[in-house]
């Protein structure tokens, strides 16, 4: 019997972006974490930084949960946005929030930009937050793993409402060209979640969601899993490890671009980790069952 093994984040779930970086744009902050254009600007700012082969946006794990209604802290050219206050108290007004509408707000800033860096020729990483991670934006997360421990129907409720939210944000990447969608909920992780509640939430909500994922997106995307999502399906025997021989030392990045069209996910390691190489020259991609 397979069980999950976690995964030792270095990264922290930061996506953000650094002083260095906004230091070589006359942008004005925090409006420039708003407008398309001004993320583009930084999104290519920061792939220079990086030294990396794709753009990525947006540069917080807070645009879900704001589109949701969330009250978020916009942040400065030190510190990018982040969650400032709850405005649920209970799991039945995370049901009671409405849809996301993609056509308003940041969220639709960070498509606009997706597109404009796509139509420039960039690969695009397209960060999305699963249902954990969204949550910290909207609810002391105490309510939801109660709720977890008392209520699986419930709880079941609330997975396939951020399900369909994560979906439509899918469709909406695949829209404006999106190329590479990285997917993780380090809140939900292991470490946080234990075994026995990480392995229920591979059942109810990770494992249906990659699956409808996996028909949505067409050979021209690839879905970049947290290794921490990795291992979770491989533990609970929904996914295997299939290795591509790419015949040379390459960096991961790099290598999860060059199987785009042959694998549909890849995770054995981070995308922030940029200069993890792989000397054998195979990436582990990951195949659902």
């Amino acid at each position: 019997m397979a069980k999950i093994i976690d995964f030792k984040c270095t990264y922290d779930n930061s996506v953000g972006i650094s002083k260095e970086v906004t230091q070589k744009t006359d942008l004005k902050f925090p409006e420039a974490y708003t407008k398309f254009d001004s993320m583009a600007i930084l999104s290519r700012e920061l792939k220079k930084e990086d030294n990396a082969n794709f753009c990525q946006l947006p540069f917080c794990h807070t645009v879900e949960g704001e589109a949701l209604g969330g009250i978020v802290n916009l942040g400065d050219e030190n510190i990018g946005p982040r969650a400032k206050d709850y405005i649920c108290t209970s799991s039945q007004e995370i049901l009671n929030l409405p849809e996301i509408d993609f056509s308003k707000g940041r969220i639709s800033e960070v498509l606009k930009a997706c597109k404009s860096l796509r139509e420039e020729g960039e690969n695009v990483v397209l960060y999305i937050s699963g249902p954990f991670t969204i949550m910290n934006v909207l609810i002391d997360p105490r309510h939801i793993f109660k709720t977890f421990r008392k209520d699986p129907e419930m709880m079941q409720r609330i997975f396939d409402k951020f399900q369909n939210e994560i979906l439509r944000f899918v469709l909406e990447a695949k829209k404006v060209g999106v190329n590479m969608i990285s997917y993780g909920d380090s809140s939900g992780g292991l470490n946080i979640l234990g075994p026995k509640f990480s392995e229920q939430v591979v059942e109810m909500f990770t494992y249906p969601l990659l699956k409808e994922i996996e028909e949505i997106i067409d050979d021209e995307t690839i879905v970049l899993l947290c290794p921490k999502t990795s291992l979770a399906l491989l533990g609970t025997e929904k996914a295997k490890w299939e290795d591509i021989d790419l015949k040379e030392v390459i960096k991961y990045p790099d290598a999860c671009v060059k199987v785009i069209g042959r694998a549909k996910f890849a995770g054995q390691m981070c995308i922030k980790n940029k200069e993890f190489e792989l000397k054998n020259g195979i990436i582990k991609t990951i195949k659902l069952f």
